[in-house]
């Protein structure tokens, strides 16, 4: 008995270790360990740029199974991404299923911030994606997070100036550790885009989401002249896209 015993416990001490190390590597950012757990032949793959992705070929894209894209805008108050105005038209000619993001900042009114993303999109958003706000940090914000009141004061401004232009609810690009800091109460009002790039989402957030941005490290054939890599992200099967069009 003792022979058929020792190995099979030894067998089980490997294997513990052996997802212990993934789990490791994976939370310490070494590995990337999503795609394991996402099938690209079966699920709805995007992806979102800015100017740092410099020249975006979109029926390349499209070409390699692509079937939407979010796209940069602006930043705070006054910063327009400078690929925005070709990148959106291109999009569009290429029939490529797309959309507009604005990257939130802790420095600036909600209102400004919602005039100068409304101002730089415009009208013409008729089958779109919804406009997206990206809520994260930058700069030193991490180390030293703004009050939670400020935060929510000047994003709930923002959303509802969007929301009273376009007669449809902005959905909110965020991460786990952000969400539970800032946006908890914002659940079940605002469709969601949850960041999780190096473990599935699923072990880190338990809420609704309709994407899950799973991978910064990507790679397609489409851009050149800037980053080397591409977002990805994948729409949650239990969901239709049609949910997000306008």
């Amino acid at each position: 008995m003792k022979k058929i015993i020792i190995p099979i416990i030894a067998f089980v001490v490997v294997l513990a270790l052996a997802f212990l190390t993934v789990f490791i590597l994976a939370k310490q950012k070494v590995i990337f360990i999503n795609e394991w757990f996402v099938d690209k032949s079966s699920s709805t793959i995007g992806v979102d740029i800015s100017s740092y992705q410099a020249d975006v070929d979109m029926e390349k894209l499209k070409e390699q199974n692509i079937k939407f894209i979010y796209i940069k805008a602006t930043e705070g108050s006054t910063l327009r991404d400078e690929k925005f105005t070709v990148n959106w038209e291109n999009a569009d000619k290429a029939g490529l299923l797309s959309g507009a993001y604005h990257f939130f900042s802790y420095d600036s009114p909600g209102s400004n911030q919602a005039e100068n993303f409304i101002k730089t999109v415009g009208d013409n958003v008729k089958g779109r994606l919804l406009p997206v706000v990206d809520v994260e940090y930058y700069g030193d914000k991490e180390q030293n997070p703004p009050a939670k009141e400020d935060v929510v004061r000047e994003l709930t401004v923002f959303l509802n100036k969007l929301e009273e232009h376009y007669g449809t609810k902005p959905m909110i690009y965020t991460r786990s550790d952000i969400y539970d800091k800032y946006l908890e109460g914002f659940s079940g009002e605002y469709k969601m885009w949850m960041s999780s790039l190096y473990t599935p989402l699923s072990w880190n957030y338990k809420g609704d989401w309709y994407i899950w941005q799973y991978l910064n490290r990507g790679t397609l054939e489409g851009y050149s002249g800037g980053e080397k890599y591409i977002d990805l992200n994948v729409l949650n099967k239990e969901k239709d896209i049609n949910d997000l069009i306008m």
